[in-house]
């Protein structure tokens, strides 16, 4: 079994803060929705390994009413601590409030928390080098 994406949500207009987080601030890709789910709202975002692979998919959906997910969150794999150490810096530098407290805390990896620019929860992790 595989993990084809992950679902996060948005609030109504809420793209822009999605493609500032997960374009600018991760560098993922934003990809087209498909024809028969773009009047839906939302955006997705992909990343890619040096092959042109899919490695990480993320759909931001609108929901009205919108709550953020505070807790439930997905958690993306960087290659290494100099990544994760360049994305938490370029994310910061956007105003995401980047959150190191348990950066040793999950065995094996590095990592820190951050919230989108809708609220909604997100780990970034490498492996310890």
């Amino acid at each position: 079994m595989m993990l084809h994406h992950v679902q996060v949500a948005c609030p109504v207009g809420g793209e822009g803060a999605a493609r500032r987080f997960y374009a600018d601030g991760l560098g993922m890709t934003e990809v087209d929705k498909p024809e028969a789910l773009a009047a839906r709202g939302g955006a997705w975002f992909r990343s890619y390994d040096v092959g042109g692979g899919v490695t990480a998919e993320i759909h931001v959906g609108v929901e009205d009413p919108f709550t953020p997910a505070r807790k439930a969150h997905p958690a993306l794999l960087l290659p290494g601590v100099d990544d994760l150490e360049a994305t938490g810096t370029r994310l910061a530098s956007l105003g995401f409030d980047v959150d190191w407290r348990e950066r040793s805390s999950f065995p094996g990896h590095q990592r820190f928390h951050v919230f989108d620019g809708a609220g909604n929860r997100v780990e970034v992790m490498a492996p310890r080098s």
